[in-house]
């Protein structure tokens, strides 16, 4: 018998299968575009094409020039321009940005047009070509970081002048920084993108083997960063020096950006603290010109400019102490007072009484000067100090009938036993009489626990009174106002310290609430050092990052890592654009929301933050569109 086998199959639509493909690829597509949307906000199209790097910045954005107009003006064999570019590689490396270098012939074809950042390092000497080049670049948008006396030679090495470096960025040059010192201090203030993340007022070391540049900011297009003024060697009219002696600017030229340092960055020495705020420094900077986003945290409570604290060291000479008090009472003036135990018992009375009008810290001997150029410091060693701070603190608080928190070295110095022995005494902030390379207060912790320093920064009446001799209220008002509009410019924190025997006799005391007055005037934050140290540790708490998530949108961490619950903390991010439209929001539900304050057209965006507690992040989304110029 024959077997016939039939065959069975299923017939394709060919039609159906290429709609269907062409259905999971559309949907794959969607699916895409919506987990990049979801990751990095609003995008164009070109974003995401292989020429455009969506996740982070490119290797071609910044250009090294490597000026051989300036070489030449060195001695044959000299590497200075090459050190100087070496070290500039490092500094982009550390934020892994790449970078290449460019020759001058380069900038005069317009070549540099391909970048978005010019970096002019020691570049001295520059045709007319170039500088012409440069302008251009930056009316069209381009940003450059420029050094010390860039441009001022001609490019066959002949003295030219300042004329690019007033003219391009908005000042005037006022001198060149004498060799005579090995190194000078630079000063920087806070509350600006440039110095996010540094201590309003420190001092950086600048070696002056390049001869740095001082200049003065003419134009409202730039801003000033810092100032080569030393207050504790240098005299003259604070207010003008500072003005004069601009070290560091930035801003704008069309519609571009620059910053120029009046130093070259290999100038930077000291100790690791130095380097690692100039780091910081140069980080943000670079951050600032590349138009990416910088937090600013917030230095005092509300919208404070600076901070402020007055202290009294009590003498033997208390009767003056009974001028104050009317003042006191009249204007509600938190006052500090400084007493020693031992001065304290000639009349325990009256102590008591002005412990009503103000907080008492506690002055402690704890070592001595023994030298005659006050270099050598005998501080106790760690024991002895524990000591002698306990039984001080006991025996004041068992007078005043309260706790006492804060102490003072009689002879104004300490060392890292003092901090120990303090804490081991429960003591929450240290007054230090010496002027140091910072304006604010500085957390130091030790294991789980910590202190507060508070350093003087501010002329004291023994200086004002005592030393330069002036008897007339009316110039002591104004050497102590110099002070303050100092401070004010730093965003620092300014301590006044005044004795009975000067300050508050009956004919000066009312330079007191003469001082006070133009404090609240200016908008300063007066208060105890317990209420100084208690908002600077939980402020000190506070980290806040801002990254760049595509485009149009950054990524917002705020964590609290401390113990302590902050509360009303505001936090200014420069976007460092002109932006409209913001939006701000979380992936994750249940996130708390925070107030936001944006003008449209603006690149700042404050932020407000009601309460974070203990061991808190969130993260946010701020989304927005960009203003084209």
């Amino acid at each position: 018998m024959e077997v016939v086998e039939k065959k069975y199959g299923v017939r394709v639509n060919f039609l159906l299968l290429v709609l269907g493909g062409l259905v999971m690829f559309i949907t794959a597509i969607l699916v895409f575009l919506l987990i990049i949307r979801g990751v990095f906000g609003v995008f164009e199209a070109d974003d995401i094409l292989p020429s455009k790097n969506l996740f982070g910045k490119g290797s071609s954005e910044i250009a090294i020039l490597n000026s051989k107009y300036t070489q030449n003006m060195l001695p044959k064999g000299n590497t200075w321009i090459l050190d100087n570019i070496a070290t500039w590689e490092k500094y982009l490396s550390n934020l892994k940005l790449s970078s290449v270098t460019i020759s001058d012939e380069d900038i005069e074809m317009g070549k540099h047009f391909d970048y978005k950042l010019i970096i002019l390092p020691g570049s001295k000497a520059l045709s007319e070509k170039q500088i012409i080049q440069i302008k251009k670049y930056l009316e069209r948008g381009g940003s450059v970081f420029a050094t010390s006396g860039v441009g001022s030679f001609t490019d066959d090495g002949k003295w030219k002048g300042w004329d690019f470096i007033n003219e391009t960025f908005g000042i005037r040059f006022t001198k060149e920084l004498s060799r005579e010192e090995s190194y000078l201090v630079h000063t920087l203030r806070g509350s600006l993108p440039l110095t996010s993340d540094i201590p309003a007022g420190f001092s950086l070391k600048v070696a002056t083997w390049d001869r740095p540049v001082a200049v003065e900011v003419l134009d409202p297009r730039t801003t000033q960063v810092s100032y080569w003024y030393d207050i504790k060697k240098e005299r003259g009219l604070v207010r003008q020096e500072i003005k004069e002696t601009a070290g560091i600017v930035y801003g704008t030229f069309g519609k571009g950006k620059f910053i120029w340092y009046g130093f070259e960055i290999n100038s930077i020495i000291g100790i690791n603290q130095e380097y690692l705020y100039f780091e910081r420094l140069f980080n943000n900077s670079i951050n600032w010109l590349l138009s990416l986003p910088i937090s600013i945290g917030q230095i005092w409570q509300s919208e404070f400019k600076a901070g402020a604290m007055f202290t009294i060291t009590v003498t033997e000479n208390m009767a003056n102490l009974s001028n104050l008090i009317p003042i006191v009472q009249k204007n509600n003036i938190p006052i500090t007072f400084l007493v020693d135990p031992e001065i304290a018992k000639i009349d325990t009375a009256r102590i008591k009484n002005i412990s009503q009008y103000g907080e008492v810290a506690v002055v402690v001997d704890i070592g001595f000067i023994n030298s005659w150029d006050d270099t050598e410091n005998k501080l106790f060693e760690l024991e002895e100090q524990t000591t002698r701070i306990r039984e001080a603190k006991s025996s004041l608080e068992k007078i005043i009938g309260k706790k006492v928190f804060g102490m003072m070295p009689k002879f104004g110095l300490f060392d890292q036993n003092t901090i120990f022995a303090a804490i081991d005494n429960e003591l929450r902030y240290i007054i230090a009489d010496s002027l140091t390379d910072r304006s604010v207060p500085n957390v130091v912790i030790k294991g789980d626990k910590k202190v507060v320093v508070l350093t003087r920064t501010a002329r004291d009446d023994y200086e004002v009174i005592r030393d330069y001799g002036l008897e007339e209220p009316v110039f002591q008002f104004y050497t102590y106002q110099e002070d303050i509009d100092r401070i004010l410019f730093e965003n620092g924190l300014l301590i006044f310290n005044f004795h009975p025997e000067y300050q508050l006799q009956s004919k000066n005391v009312g330079v007191i609430e003469q001082i006070y007055d133009d404090l609240k005037k200016k908008n300063f934050w007066i208060n105890y050092g317990s209420g100084i140290i208690n908002w600077y540790d939980k402020r000190d708490q506070i980290q806040v990052t801002a990254e760049q998530r595509g485009r149009f949108r950054i990524v917002l961490k705020i964590s609290n890592p401390g113990k302590t619950a902050i509360e009303n903390y505001n936090i200014d991010i420069d976007l460092n654009k002109k932006v409209k439209n913001v939006v701000i929001g979380s992936e994750i539900i249940g996130v708390k929301p925070v107030k936001v304050k944006h003008t449209s057209g603006d690149n700042m965006l404050y932020i407000n933050v009601d309460k974070l507690n203990p061991g808190e992040s969130r993260v946010y989304y701020v989304d927005y569109e960009e203003i084209k110029a």
